[in-house]
């Protein structure tokens, strides 16, 4: 029982980015705001804060309207928030850009033009498949019997 905090946060969170990414998707009509998916929410103990963790597609300007377009439309979402929660208190939202999914495509283009990305483990050089055993030679075991005897 001592993680009941963490739990409840933990539902609150994702309650909060339910209500948030289901009214950024049917109900706020806002032409800045692009195509948006909100990645995750962390709210502060006290629910005074939420940052709200947004992933926005398109180029530099489609993001900095879209997260324009997401400030101007805080004061809604809290109002959807306070009607559809129980909470005592509803925390002022922060909409952060989310670069993660941005680092992954980076990574993935890496991948491609270095010829690594769609090889099996196997087939990387230097790497071995998980759980692979370790490759034993003539040698090793030579020295591990010399050792035994």
């Amino acid at each position: 029982m001592r993680n009941v905090g963490s739990y409840r946060m933990r539902r609150v969170n994702e309650a909060l980015k339910e209500i948030i990414g289901t009214a950024l998707t049917k109900e706020v009509k806002d032409p800045r705001i692009g195509f948006v998916t909100v990645t995750g929410v962390e709210t502060a103990p006290d629910l005074a804060h939420a940052k709200v963790f947004v992933s926005v597609y398109g180029k530099r300007a489609e993001k900095e309207a879209t997260l324009e377009g997401l400030s101007a439309a805080r004061a809604y979402l809290q109002r959807l928030i306070s009607e559809e929660l129980p909470l005592k208190r509803i925390p002022v939202l922060e909409f952060v850009y989310d670069e993660s999914i941005d680092q992954g495509m980076r990574i993935q283009i890496l991948l491609k033009s270095s010829g690594v990305e769609g090889l099996a483990p196997e087939d990387v050089p230097g790497e071995k498949p998980a759980g692979a055993p370790d490759e034993i030679t003539d040698e090793a075991s030579a020295d591990d019997e010399g050792e035994a005897e």
